[in-house]
């Protein structure tokens, strides 16, 4: 058999970063919400202890008066107050805590800052554009290591720009284009005359395309979840999910033209978010109109993970957050932990011509296979699917995610009718939809030699132009090749439509 490849190996991380890493509390204080996330678990892949938001609106009347709003001064004190008692509670102080545009330019953000850290303790950085910029790209690439194109935020009294490419972020700007901003205008021909305006500016100081636009930000994931309704996409998942160009202006109508009651209620949308839509369609529209981007991504990571991102360790940044995802809930949930790499060694040669893309999701399905056990084995092959094909896993593209759901139902059930996976069927393609069958069958057999430790398995050798399966058993893994495995070793020959041998220690030395 051939070696892994590198990026599947041990990670070359120190268990101290990651222990050092794995509670995080992140204060964010933006123009319109303040939010306290604590991120906990494998700190390459981290996952949501607490997530609470409170939208506030301290940049409302900036415009007009120059300085925060006073009952969002009141709610955003209050809930300060609270996230830092949290904190406290759960031994995670200090916590990391900014605050961005409306605290920035405001002429009491000084003075309120001050009195933030004497009524709460909570140490508030306020960041400039640049820095706003940056930590949004750098949580995109906490969840897409390979972005490259360019990140564009959109908070309540700004938006910002940041150039990523090959792990690191290059050109990034500023610029006064969030909602609560241009709705203080007026009119639609100003905000219109702003936003044509700020763009070009853009434009013209932002090296070379615009590319692929990866968009973060509330309003942005808004417009999504409306895009969603459009299309009757099947998979709610906002993360990596694709706005097509060419439909995306009839959702910016329909926002603008629907009964904004009746839509927030169906998207699932804070009524204070759905008010800010129109002017957040505004800057959408321009952004296609002047940058031409050539795809449009959108990220639920941002600055919060930005912020984690930057807590990290170069060796914890360079590790694959999917793999690292997958081999903390093994390690946390299977019934024989890190048997998932000696069954991806396993099943990987039925692969043969596997791009490092199929390889990972390979990798994944196999560290993800046993992680549901405890499930009623009735619902295991569903409870399987949900997982990857709604969990809250970064570097994991919409299809994939469908792949290794499939993968996975699979690996405990041969059909796969009347399941949850005929609703995602279009996400896939024929090719994908038989391929990801033979990796479940496959697992589904190589569990069955899990209580041989993995040490030593044999192997399968495929030949897919004589389509012919041989089955080398070892001397751990022959007591264990009884009736049940057998029927699941020629349930996968059926689905590589294989002619198979079996062969044994002791058929071979007979000869």
């Amino acid at each position: 058999m051939s070696s892994d490849p590198g990026f599947f190996g041990p990670p070359p991380v120190d268990p101290a970063d990651v222990q050092r890493l794995s509670r995080v509390g992140v204060v964010d204080v933006g123009s319109n919400s303040v939010r306290l996330v604590i991120f906990d678990g494998v700190a390459r892949s981290p996952a949501y202890f607490f997530n609470e938001k409170v939208l506030c609106g301290l940049g409302r009347d900036l415009g007009e008066t120059g300085r925060l709003n006073p009952e969002g001064k009141r709610r955003a004190l209050e809930a300060l107050r609270r996230f830092q008692h949290i904190g406290e509670s759960l031994g995670i102080t200090p916590m990391l805590a900014v605050a961005t545009a409306a605290m920035r330019v405001a002429e009491d953000g000084p003075a309120f800052r001050d009195e933030i850290l004497a009524k709460t303790g909570l140490d508030l950085k306020v960041i400039d554009g640049a820095d706003e910029a940056r930590l949004a790209a750098q949580g995109v690439l906490l969840g897409w290591p390979e972005a490259s194109g360019h990140v564009c935020d959109i908070g309540g009294s700004s938006m910002e720009l940041a150039e990523v490419s090959a792990g690191k972020i290059g050109w990034r700007d500023t610029s006064p284009l969030g909602p609560l901003a241009l709705a203080r205008l007026g009119s639609e021909k100003a905000v219109r005359a702003r936003v044509e305006e700020q763009l070009g500016r853009l434009r013209k100081a932002m090296p070379g395309d615009p590319g692929r636009l990866y968009l973060v930000g509330g309003s942005w994931r808004a417009i999504a979840k409306i895009d969603m309704i459009r299309r009757d996409y099947p998979l709610q998942v906002l993360h990596e999910y694709r706005l097509e160009r060419e439909g995306l202006t009839e959702t910016l109508d329909l926002i603008d033209s629907a009964d904004p009651y009746a839509l927030r209620k169906k998207a699932g949308i804070s009524g204070d978010r759905m008010a800010l839509l129109p002017m957040a369609g505004q800057v959408l529209r321009g952004l296609l109109k002047v940058m031409e981007p050539d795809e449009l991504f959108v990220s639920a990571y941002g600055l919060r993970e930005g912020l984690l991102y930057e807590e990290m360790p170069e060796a914890l940044r360079s590790a694959d957050p999917l793999i690292e995802s997958c081999r903390h809930a093994e390690m946390s949930s299977a019934r024989v932990p890190g048997f998932g790499t000696s069954l991806y060694r396993y099943v990987r040669e039925l692969f043969p011509g596997a791009t490092r893309a199929r390889l990972r999701i390979i990798k994944a399905a196999a560290l993800l296979h046993d992680v549901s056990w405890r499930s009623h084995p009735d619902y295991r092959a569903e409870v399987c699917f949900d997982y990857a094909a709604r969990a809250n896993m970064g570097g994991l593209s919409h299809g994939e995610r469908v792949f290794l759901g499939l993968a996975l139902l699979h690996r405990y059930k041969n059909s796969r009718a009347g399941s949850r996976f005929d609703a995602l069927r279009p996400l896939i393609s024929d090719e994908e939809v038989r391929e990801a069958e033979i990796l479940g069958r496959a697992l589904r057999f190589g569990a069955m030699l899990t209580l041989g430790g993995g040490q030593d398995m044999g192997r399968l050798d495929w030949d897919p132009a004589a389509k012919r399966l041989v089955l080398h058993l070892s001397s751990h893994t022959l007591p264990l090749f009884g009736e049940v495995a057998e029927a699941r070793f020629n349930s996968l020959a059926k689905a590589l439509e294989a002619e198979v041998t079996v062969l044994s220690p002791e058929s071979i030395a007979t000869g």
